[in-house]
C-alpha cells in the first residue's frame, strides 16, 4: 500500500496532516509513505490532479487509488481507507 502526502512550504494543516500519517501507519507496517511537495515538484502534482494541500491520497498494491481526502484526514478515515486498499 502506497499512501502520498502533497504538501507546500506555506501550509500550515501539512503538519496535522503529517502527525495523522505517522499515527496510522503504527498499524499499517507495510504502508509505503511518499511526500510531494507542490513547489519542488509542480508536475508530479499536477499529474495527480492536485487542487489542495495537504491532499492524502491512498493506493493498494495494484495501484488503484481507493482514498483522497483534501484537507486534514482522521486516523479512522485513513486506517478504514486503508482496508480496502488491502487485497482479498
Amino acid at each position: 500500500m502506497e499512501i502520498t502526502l502533497v504538501t507546500s512550504a506555506f501550509c500550515g494543516a501539512c503538519a496535522r496532516t503529517r502527525a495523522v500519517i505517522a499515527d496510522a501507519v503504527r498499524w499499517l507496517p507495510d504502508a509505503t509513505v511518499t511526500e510531494i511537495d507542490v513547489a519542488t515538484d509542480p508536475d508530479a502534482a499536477e499529474a495527480l490532479d492536485i487542487r489542495f494541500t495537504p491532499t492524502v491520497i491512498i493506493r493498494g498494491a495494484d495501484g488503484r487509488q481507493t482514498f483522497r481526502a483534501e484537507g486534514v484526514p482522521t486516523v479512522p478515515q485513513m486506517l478504514a481507507a486503508a482496508a480496502t486498499a488491502l487485497p482479498g
